[in-house]
């Protein structure tokens, strides 16, 4: 629902506008108009730069909404950086894999289902906000986005950015194409929405073998600046996050998301899969 704020003083102009005219009092002529100053332009808050670039609306924090922790500030083009993203969610169990990801002091990108946000109710995507996860657009009803015309594919993006900034007060900058299906058209649609295309280096076939740990096993077969697809709909996958985590940080990966795991922002349309360290 749009809301729409309208300043005090333009409702008493409008209401001045609408009122009867009354004959003027005295005659003569008019005050000459006062010089107005010139425009000062307002500095720019890096606070506010910075929750802009996190894709956060102006005017944050709003009422009944989280206030995201700032971006880790790590160099992952020197450091073992990881992007553990998990895609179809929120689901039964979205809600223990963000505890366990709490206590591994974790960070991971969900990519959302629309209809599955809208279905939520326990109060996970305010939770992925408040512990600095980022949050991805997965389409409305994981359709191939390849087989819709241009505008059936603007609308399944379109319907699921709204609905997850209503419910988080968030607006995506990333999405996932469903199936990994992309072409021109919908890097197209992409672009102009401004939201860059995530794909994956890592796949772990966690929707075909829902076993814990063969999950476990190809999601740390990694290396640094890896991309790596998962599902939080599965609880097979949820049951294996603790071993991924934990074999993983052993291993000195830091987890990231996927815009920290860049460092800048992402250009729409644009497809990533992965991020090559610094040599």
């Amino acid at each position: 629902m749009r809301r729409w704020i309208v300043p005090v003083a333009l409702l008493l102009s409008v209401g001045a506008c609408a009122a009867p005219a009354h004959r003027a009092q005295t005659r003569g002529p008019a005050p000459a108009p006062t010089p107005s100053a010139a425009p000062s332009r307002r500095p720019v808050d890096p606070a506010e730069l910075a929750l802009k670039l996190a894709g956060i609306q102006p005017g944050w924090p709003r009422r009944g909404y989280p206030l995201p922790p700032p971006k880790q500030k790590i160099d992952c083009g020197k450091a073992k950086c990881v992007a553990l993203t998990y895609d179809d969610g929120p689901g039964h169990d979205t809600a223990r894999l963000l505890d366990i990801l709490a206590r591994h002091h974790a960070r991971a990108t969900f990519f959302l289902v629309g209809k599955m946000v809208l279905a939520n109710a326990d109060g996970a995507l305010r939770r992925m906000v408040r512990d600095g996860h980022e949050l991805g657009n997965h389409t409305w009803s994981h359709p191939q986005l390849t087989a819709l015309s241009e505008s059936a594919v603007r609308a399944e993006l379109t319907r699921t950015q709204n609905v997850i900034e209503r419910r988080t007060g968030v607006r995506a900058t990333l999405m996932r194409p469903p199936y990994g299906a992309t072409d021109g058209r919908v890097a197209a649609v992409a672009r102009r929405m401004g939201l860059a295309q995530i794909l994956w280096s890592v796949d772990t076939l966690d929707w075909r073998d829902r076993v814990t740990p063969v999950v476990a096993r190809r999601a740390t077969a990694i290396k640094p600046g890896s991309i790596v697809l998962m599902h939080d709909i599965h609880r097979t996958t949820v049951d294996a996050a603790p071993r991924i985590l934990k074999e993983l940080t052993r291993r000195g990966f830091v987890f990231v998301t996927v815009s920290e795991l860049y460092g800048k922002p992402l250009r729409p349309g644009v497809g990533y899969s992965e991020r090559e360290r610094d040599r």
